[in-house]
């Protein structure tokens, strides 16, 4: 049975302040308050200080956002502004280090899917970037972390499964509740590293990790 590595794309596979600087500024501009974004800046420098008091970046956002008084249909209608500039000069996103090559070796051990709330919106461009072409498959406007739930479940009938991710609550507990494997990476990972099958700063420190996962988990004889 062939194993699966499902992949996260904002903080995970696609780096950078840019969308999220991008979204601050769409969600500004929808409710008609300009410090959204000014004090946006401020809450993503603390969140990646290490401020557990927020999910992610985006969550750091919203919250300046409501604070500000910005209402549901401000920050969906800033969050899809801001996914039409996805990886542009406007919305710029970065690869981890070595990236394509990484997926590329994978691929040959793993059938790799992308798995992210963003509506896809410029996801085909943005992989294209990140030199990320080698995942083929993908899930958008997921809902995560209940719509990994479901994904998951459909990949194990197929074989083992491993979900990367920057976010514990979206990406991996609902991994673990349903016996995948897991790896989490970025601002919080130490937080989270003694229930994650891998776990590091950054991706690039688990390339080799993830590939020995794959390799052993799709072997002849691998218990299934």
């Amino acid at each position: 049975m062939r194993p699966t590595v499902i992949f996260d794309f904002d903080g995970t596979i696609a780096l950078g302040d840019g969308p999220l600087h991008a979204y601050a500024q769409g969600v500004a501009d929808a409710a008609g308050v300009p410090e959204i974004a000014v004090e946006s800046r401020a809450a993503l420098a603390r969140f990646e200080a290490g401020d557990a008091t927020v999910i992610d970046g985006y969550d750091a956002v919203r919250r300046v956002a409501l604070a500000h008084g910005a209402d549901g249909a401000a920050l969906e209608a800033g969050y899809r502004a801001s996914r039409e500039h996805l990886a542009t000069g406007r919305a710029p996103i970065e690869a981890p280090a070595g990236l394509g090559a990484f997926l590329e070796g994978l691929a040959a051990h793993a059938d790799l899917l992308l798995v992210t709330n963003s509506p896809d919106i410029r996801i085909t461009e943005a992989l294209e970037v990140l030199e990320a072409t080698a995942i083929t498959r993908r899930v958008c406007s997921a809902r995560k972390p209940a719509g990994l739930t479901a994904v998951i479940a459909a990949e194990l009938e197929g074989g083992p499964v491993m979900s990367v991710g920057d976010v514990y609550v979206n990406d991996l507990e609902p991994a673990i509740a349903l016996g995948a494997a897991t790896a989490i990476v970025g601002t919080t990972w130490e937080s989270w590293a003694d229930r994650a099958t891998l776990a590091a700063a950054t991706l690039p420190e688990l390339y080799d990790g993830i590939v020995a996962w794959a390799e052993a988990a799709g072997a002849p004889g691998a218990g299934h």
